[in-house]
């Protein structure tokens, strides 16, 4: 079993960033952040995504709305942001409180600053396979984790579950786009027999959501397993009281698969490398337009 070390290839990742935004000078790339709300994993994950933002030379800013804010609001700074020809990228953290429609609020943004790749126009584009369109954060991880661990994906059978808009949706896509020549599946929670069709991936893609679903009897022998989710579960033996739990049972698959990524240190740090890419491919675009 090959362990697929995603802080390692994450920091392999922003090496090149840093070494392209150090190219740009005196041009800086801005993410603008939007988090509405002090909901504790939003506050830690946008504090990362920040500080990873400043180690590779970029700027980051950030506008933290209350709970109570309405759309109009939320607009009215997401119009001054697309507005703003020093910010290349936007995003906005969710999930946002349930009075706000996050597909309105994610379209919003201006496409060509859509670094999250959530607005209906990117993945429009994504799955016409139009160059340069932005691939949500953490399916980009996904295949950026593969490719970098020569996982070969041409003609592989690839089972993706979960069918969220963030991770299963789109990590489908990519996976059977021309780059990854995957036959794909999705499966879901509604989904007949779904461990026998688990097991018949060559790459199994877990996005469900649910603590250590994937288990070494859903697993072909020699299957590469990517681990997407990120859990908190209570641990007292924890100096914070939980633990990182990802969707697959790490353990025992690890025993069946040929290759694993592990939660946490797997998918996590690889989005926020690809949050980092998608701002400056926006900014090295906007730059080229003049």
């Amino acid at each position: 079993m090959r362990l697929i070390d995603g802080n390692l290839i994450a920091q392999e990742v922003l090496a090149e960033i840093k070494a392209r935004v150090a190219r740009l000078a005196p041009i800086i790339p801005h993410v603008a952040f939007i988090r509405v709300g002090e909901d504790p994993a939003s506050v830690s994950y946008v504090t990362k995504k920040q500080k990873t933002a400043a180690e590779v030379g970029m700027q980051a800013s950030i506008k933290v709305f209350p709970e109570t804010v309405t759309q109009a609001d939320l607009f009215k700074h997401i119009d001054a942001l697309n507005a703003d020809s020093s910010v290349h990228g936007i995003l906005i953290q969710a999930p946002l409180p349930k009075h706000l429609s996050e597909t309105d609020v994610f379209n919003r943004v201006a496409s060509q600053k859509d670094v999250d790749g959530f607005g209906t126009l990117s993945i429009g584009k994504l799955v016409q396979e139009i160059p340069g369109a932005f691939a949500a954060c953490t399916p980009a991880g996904v295949i950026e984790l593969l490719k970098r661990s020569n996982i070969e994906t041409t003609g592989k059978h690839a089972v993706v579950v979960g069918r969220s808009l963030i991770v299963g949706k789109p990590a489908a896509i990519l996976l059977i786009s021309k780059a990854c020549n995957c036959t794909v599946t999705i499966t879901h929670s509604q989904t007949k027999d779904l461990s026998a069709i688990v097991r018949q991936a060559d790459i199994v893609i877990a996005a469900i959501g649910k603590p250590k679903f994937i288990t070494a009897d859903m697993i072909k022998p020699g299957a590469v397993v990517i681990d997407v989710g990120i859990n908190r579960v209570a641990d007292a033996t924890k100096k914070n009281g939980y633990a990182l739990i990802g969707d697959v049972d790490f353990e025992n698959v690890s025993k069946v698969s040929s290759a694993i990524s592990p939660v946490p240190g797997g998918v996590g740090p690889m989005t926020v490398a690809m949050l980092m890419k998608n701002t400056l491919d926006a900014c090295e675009r906007a730059n080229a337009r003049g």
